[in-house]
């Protein structure tokens, strides 16, 4: 395994090292979405809308709590990726050890934390009267499990850090898959509501995470989950959440920029909502396969920044390359059959027509989303952490003020061009950043940034 790892890592053709690297990502990635929407789909078939309220109101504190797994996951295997090209493999097990082991405390100290006050946020996450209790019930047991959530989280970066890229998706498809035969069971069998859709979920990152440890502890040559290992050393401490931190505020910022812009959308009507709700969801798709594609190319990013910066250069052009592509392929589609995908949710001729439209101004900004979240990989994989930091706020920091001069000025197309206006300032900086930084990254960069 070790052999095969280095392979992919050092010597396998750059095209063939992204795709080992970042289509199990992509699959891994497009499986997650497939599940929220059939989730939402076996809670509906209840009819009862206030379950499904509770799941959409619930979903911020989900998105925290898997945020709070990337802080850990992501900070830890992008050091780990960085000291395996530098063939520093008892740091890496003591890494491992602490990625695991720290991931579990946080999550305690979260359930202590946030149990207590269990109705403030339940009322902050905007429950109704009607759907209070089941929103409550489904904080309580999301809370209850964090730690084996955010440890899933957790787990699966620091396997994909260490090349294990198959392995990395099929403990995320096996998480999948477990929670919708859970759901199917809770629901139409034990005629169940959210307390057990709720813990359908942990127990299916319970087996995820089971998964991922036994590959630590049994089959990865380099990574452990032995608390012999363990170490929180400063240079430790100091690599993991100078990239983790800008992950976690990432996570968080992207909640909010998405309730801020219902609270715009609103204004406009219950069919400007429906519409960029149905829209959004269709975007979801590519944009998770394009994130996957960036965030799977990154423990290879961070090897060859230690080990062979040419080969990183040469690793980045080729995502670029394949973002280009992605982004044609899947702008042709929606441009030749927007309105036929909008009719596959509703028959309003109005609604169809306004999420075409609202599908034909995102989708604009695909590539660019795209080519930003590369952006965002290449400085976390390299340990600029200042320059991750940047990009984990400026797209929310300029989409606040660019909505209110837009919903003033336009009204309900300047809420919608708002989202590219925002994308297109998150890759300007981007862009910029990288230009400056690319003698401390490498020379040979200069070409991706002229």
């Amino acid at each position: 395994m070790e052999t095969e790892n280095l392979y992919y890592f050092e010597k396998a053709p750059v095209a063939k090292a992204v795709a080992h690297f970042a289509v199990p990502m992509m699959l891994g990635s497009s499986m997650n979405v497939i599940y929220s929407i059939l989730n939402a789909y076996f809670l509906g078939t209840l009819h009862n809308t206030a379950m499904l309220t509770a799941l959409t109101l619930t979903l911020p504190l989900f998105a925290a709590i898997m945020a709070l797994g990337s802080l850990i996951g992501m900070g830890s295997g992008t050091f780990i990726s960085r000291l395996l090209g530098e063939n520093k493999y008892d740091d890496v097990k003591h890494v491992s050890s602490f990625a695991f082991y720290s991931s579990l405390v946080l999550g305690l100290i979260l359930v202590a934390v946030g149990l207590p006050l269990i109705d403030p946020i339940v009322h902050g996450l905007g429950a109704t009267p009607d759907s209070y209790g089941f929103t409550k019930d489904y904080v309580t047991i999301m809370l209850i499990g964090s730690p084996i959530v955010i440890l899933f989280f957790t787990l699966e970066n620091i396997v994909r850090s260490e090349g294990a890229a198959m392995t990395s998706m099929i403990g995320m498809i096996l998480s999948v898959v477990v929670n919708i035969i859970l759901d199917v069971l809770v629901i139409f069998v034990l005629h169940g509501d959210v307390i057990g859709v709720a813990s359908a979920t942990v127990i299916s990152n319970l087996v995820a995470s089971a998964f991922y440890a036994f590959h630590m502890g049994y089959k990865s040559p380099f990574l452990t989950v032995s608390v012999k290992w363990f170490k929180a050393t400063k240079d430790i401490l100091s690599n993991v959440f100078k990239i983790g931190v800008p992950v976690f505020i990432m996570s968080i910022f992207l909640g909010a920029m998405s309730l801020i812009l219902n609270h715009f959308l609103v204004e406009y009507g219950e069919q400007a909502t429906a519409a960029y709700g149905i829209s959004s969801r269709l975007l979801q798709f590519p944009e998770f396969v394009l994130m996957g594609l960036c965030e799977g190319v990154v423990p290879l990013i961070a090897f060859t920044f230690t080990a062979n910066k040419l080969r990183m250069k040469q690793t980045i052009g080729f995502t670029i390359k394949t973002i280009v592509a992605l982004a044609v392929v899947f702008g042709i589609i929606v441009y030749l059959i927007s309105d036929h995908l909008i009719g596959l949710f509703t028959n309003d001729p109005q609604l169809i027509e306004m999420g075409s439209y609202i599908l034909h101004v995102t989708f604009l900004s695909l590539f660019i989303s795209g080519t930003t979240a590369l952006f965002t990989g290449i400085f976390q994989a390299t340990a600029q952490g200042s320059a991750a930091f940047i990009m984990s706020i400026i797209q929310g920091i300029t989409l606040i003020p660019v909505l209110f001069i837009a919903d003033r000025t336009s009204g309900f197309h300047g809420v919608v061009w708002s989202l590219v206006i925002a994308d297109a300032v998150a890759f300007l900086v981007g862009a910029i950043m990288l230009y400056v930084l690319r003698n401390k990254l490498q020379p040979e960069l200069d070409s991706l940034v002229q």
